[in-house]
C-alpha cells in the first residue's frame, strides 16, 4: 500500500488503463460497494504501482525522429508536442503518429542514491 506522506505523479491516470480504473471505481461508488476514500487510495495505490513498474520492469526501447512543434518548462515539468513522428523500435519495425506528446517529470527518488 502506498504510503500516505509520499506522492506520485498523476500522470497515468489518463492513460487508457488508467482511466477504466477510474470508470471502474466510480461505478462501485455509484453502486454504493465502496467508499470513496478507498477509491482514492486505490488510486494512489495505482500511481506507485504503475510508476514502479514502468521504470523497473519495462526493458524495451524505441528510437523516435520528428518535428519538434511545441515545448514547455512549467512547475518542473517538461512537455513536448512532437508532430510527424517515427517510431523505430528494437526488431526495426517503424510506426507512425501524426502528434505525440511527451511529458516528462524529474523522479521522486533521489539521483544517484
Amino acid at each position: 500500500m502506498a504510503n500516505p506522506a509520499q506522492s506520485f505523479y498523476e500522470l497515468y491516470r489518463n492513460a487508457s488503463i488508467g482511466s477504466a480504473l477510474a470508470e471502474t471505481l466510480d461505478d462501485l461508488i455509484s453502486s454504493r460497494q465502496i467508499e470513496p476514500q478507498l477509491a482514492m487510495r486505490v488510486m494512489a495505490n495505482f500511481d506507485q504501482a504503475i510508476a514502479s513498474v514502468l521504470g523497473n520492469k519495462v526493458k524495451a526501447r524505441c528510437n523516435f525522429k520528428g518535428h519538434l512543434d511545441t515545448y514547455r518548462f512549467c512547475d518542473e515539468v517538461w512537455t513536448f508536442i512532437i508532430k510527424d513522428v517515427n517510431f523505430k523500435m528494437e526488431q526495426n519495425h517503424i510506426e507512425k503518429a501524426e502528434r505525440v506528446k511527451i511529458v516528462a517529470c524529474q523522479s521522486k527518488e533521489k539521483v544517484g542514491a
